[in-house]
């Protein structure tokens, strides 16, 4: 059982950055694909970002295109996103997410395609 350890929400102004972090517990930490997820208050979760296995391709859902940035550093078993220019409506829940094992070159869109999940960490963007 693969254990995700979230950090680095807080509450900033729009127009702010903040960097996600998601520590896991794996040996071979680049066998699993890794994505970002968020649900924001009364809504249903909703992908953000992913990236394959060895950090070579990614994907992004159209709202966070050229402001968010996923990353990993399969050293330190952790996957990162970068998030500029954030906006009010980017207030969520963000919740780190791990593949079963798969192709290192395998990016995965859809939630079923997770099989292990963080507890989430807040992110809050004021106007």
């Amino acid at each position: 059982q693969m254990r995700l350890v979230e950090s680095g929400g807080g509450l900033v102004q729009a127009g702010d950055s903040l960097r996600l972090s998601c520590a896991a517990s794996a040996r071979t930490f680049g066998v699993y694909a890794m994505g970002w997820f968020r649900q924001a208050p009364g809504k249903e979760r909703e992908f953000v970002a992913a990236v394959n296995g060895i950090g070579a391709s990614t994907a992004y859902t159209d709202s966070v295109k050229g402001r968010f940035t996923i990353s990993r550093d399969n050293d330190k078993n952790t996957v990162y996103l970068q998030m500029n220019t954030l906006k009010p409506e980017d207030t969520a829940v963000y919740y780190c997410a791990a593949s079963a094992p798969t192709t290192p070159w395998r990016v995965a869109r859809a939630s079923e395609n997770y099989r292990y999940w963080g507890q989430g960490t807040q992110v809050t963007v004021s106007a």
